[in-house]
């Protein structure tokens, strides 16, 4: 590390500039704390800046996927689109006067917990730094996952992850092949699917789908929201009790989940009229159990006389073609990824070193750990938002990183009250609470619903995921209880050496 003169000290540094950590900035420049925001692009915006590909869109309504504080009257659907979403972040950052705590194409490169100094010392690509607290906003979706398959290298056709869009290659008359069928594929194939010339869809497992009611949104309802704010708060409320009243028992509930499954079953049937490729689209497991997904020409897409749609791996990978573990060839000049990101082993894993010496990937080996999805054993001061047991599969993400931002707020002014130099939670009690955690986990459908999906660590435990509603998650987090953590002074911490 950089020697300590050359090093600017602030009391808290976040990393990642989406919905969290401009979450977490608007509270801190509210609370007067010294802070700086590192972002690695020039932009704000995080995922809803990165993933650019045909078609994104959210799956949570635009009134509840939005900042509590930063409410938007100007939604032109019910659904955003990605554009949309990303300018409305752009405005928050400006409007609310976070642009000049970001350091723009600032990258974290390493940050190590020095016991004896009390603080974290961060090196990045712009120059070192030190802090009081780290809080990681990097979320659980910044980094596209690609399968190393054998004879990638050797392809000869364009290849790229749904995450990073080939916006110059021009997709018409192309032989595509799509690997992966998640929440990405099924909102960029049906656009793609009338341009190219050949599809093949490569599925592991059928996803369940369902229809997505989305629609353009009035000029009456704008001209309301924006004139009467307590109105469109009044629909993100109501949009909120039915996820959390409704969606949620399908997590919990057999009953409502078979319910669920025939809605969803009668969408299939009524979109699909081939029986063959019916059965080929019909999940194997428990609805709910991956991310469920709505699409009204999904469906549609697959059903097109240029679209394949095989139930298989992919074996291998040709100088022109994809072979796929059924031993059939399928021709190919353009591969295209949609198989998600590394929610489980997040890289920022590597970069963050503990107490012990030890990086957050070594401590959680495959399974992430932490206490309330905020905090982990061997790294004081470190607070992460929307990471893992944080995740939730039925109601806003957003919801619960600004149930996070409460909770790390009310730490940050425990601290400076009480003179406290840093917080750890205690080995005994992060373990006690993951064995609670588990132990919830293992009645949903996450965990008993047949699948693996990307909620799953390495052990195949549903751990990315809170285990209850998002409203026992907000009493969870509302104040920072002490009591689970060591709580240093100066006149309790090590001396420095």
């Amino acid at each position: 590390m950089t020697a300590e003169f050359e090093t600017q000290h602030l009391r808290v540094v976040v990393v990642g500039a989406g919905f969290g950590g401009l979450a977490a900035a608007h509270a801190l420049k509210s609370q007067g704390e010294n802070f700086a925001l590192l972002e690695r692009e020039q932009e704000v915006g995080g995922v809803w800046r990165d993933n650019t590909y045909p078609g994104c869109a959210c799956d949570i309504p635009s009134n509840l996927y939005s900042l509590s504080f930063a409410p938007n009257p100007h939604w032109t659907r019910a659904f955003s689109k990605q554009s949309e979403i990303r300018d409305y972040l752009r405005r928050v950052a400006r409007d609310h006067g976070l642009i000049p705590h970001i350091r723009f194409g600032c990258r974290l490169l390493e940050a190590d917990w020095d016991d004896a100094a009390q603080r974290w010392r961060i090196e990045t690509s712009t120059g070192p730094l030190t802090a009081d607290l780290l809080i990681d906003a990097t979320g659980p979706i910044a980094e596209p996952s690609t399968p190393q398959l054998p004879g990638l290298d050797g392809f000869t056709g364009e290849v790229f992850h749904s995450a990073r869009w080939n916006h110059d290659l021009d997709l018409t008359g192309r032989k595509v092949v799509v690997v992966g069928t998640g929440a990405s594929a099924i909102q960029f194939v049906p656009e793609i699917q009338p341009q190219v010339g050949r599809m093949t869809v490569v599925q592991r497992t059928a996803p369940w789908v369902t229809p997505r009611m989305d629609r353009a949104t009035t000029g009456i309802e704008r001209r309301l929201y924006a004139a009467a704010p307590w109105l469109q708060r009044l629909v993100r409320h109501r949009q909120y009790l039915l996820r959390e009243l409704v969606t949620w028992k399908i997590m919990v509930s057999p009953r409502v989940r078979r319910i669920a499954t025939k809605m969803a079953l009668y969408h299939l049937r009524r979109q699909v009229t081939d029986p063959a490729l019916r059965e080929r689209l019909t999940p194997d497991w428990e609805l709910g159990c991956k991310r469920i997904l709505i699409s009204n020409d999904w469906y549609p897409a697959l059903s097109a006389p240029n679209v394949e749609v095989v139930s298989s791996g992919v074996r291998e990978v040709r100088a022109d073609s994809v072979v796929t573990t059924d031993g059939r060839e399928h021709p190919a000049d353009v591969i295209i990824f949609g198989t998600g990101f590394h929610v489980s082993n997040p890289p920022i894993a590597e970069q963050l070193r503990g107490r012990d010496g030890r990086t957050l990937a070594e401590c959680w080996n495959g399974s992430p750990h932490t206490y309330l999805g905020v905090t982990v054993t061997n790294f004081p001061n470190l607070f992460r938002l929307g990471g893992a047991g944080s995740a939730t599969g039925h109601n806003s993400h957003v919801f619960q990183e600004e149930c996070q931002v409460v909770y790390v707020m009310d730490a940050l002014r425990q601290m400076r009250a009480r003179d406290i130099t840093s917080i750890e939670v205690h080995a005994a009690d992060q373990r006690a609470y993951i064995e609670q955690h588990t132990a919830r986990l293992a009645g949903t459908v996450w965990s008993v619903g047949g699948c693996k999906s990307w909620y799953q660590d390495a052990t195949g435990v549903a751990s990315g995921n809170w285990h209850a509603s998002t409203l026992e998650y907000r009493r969870a987090t509302r104040r920072f209880d002490p009591a689970p953590y060591e709580l240093r002074t100066a006149t309790t911490a090590p001396a420095a050496h």
